[in-house]
């Protein structure tokens, strides 16, 4: 007998990450300030989930410079694509499990 929460991936359980993931996977590339102004987080919470989903090498970081100004842009990985989609399809499972 398999878990019904099995599939459920413990990187997206946080509404921050769960928001990040949710924003990249319809987009191609969005700056820290989009992310940080639709996400409504400081820099630091927005830095710390970013981090710790880059780690995972669920998003991947591009670094450059707009003028003089540095500006850092994310977009998901096939690997967090991949992650992404099993965790929304497995809440969708318990939610349709549970009617």
């Amino acid at each position: 007998m398999s878990s019904i929460i099995l599939n459920l991936n413990k990187q997206f359980e946080n509404r921050v990450r769960l928001g990040i993931m949710s924003i990249l996977v319809v987009n191609d590339w969005v700056d820290f300030n989009m992310l940080k102004e639709m996400l409504e987080v400081t820099d630091g919470n927005l830095a710390s989930h970013l981090t710790a989903l880059e780690k995972n090498k669920f998003i991947e970081v591009r670094k450059q410079f707009v003028g003089k100004k540095p500006k850092t842009s994310y977009r998901v990985t096939m690997l967090g694509r991949n992650a992404f989609k099993l965790h929304i399809d497995a809440l969708e499972s318990l939610i349709n499990k549970n009617k």
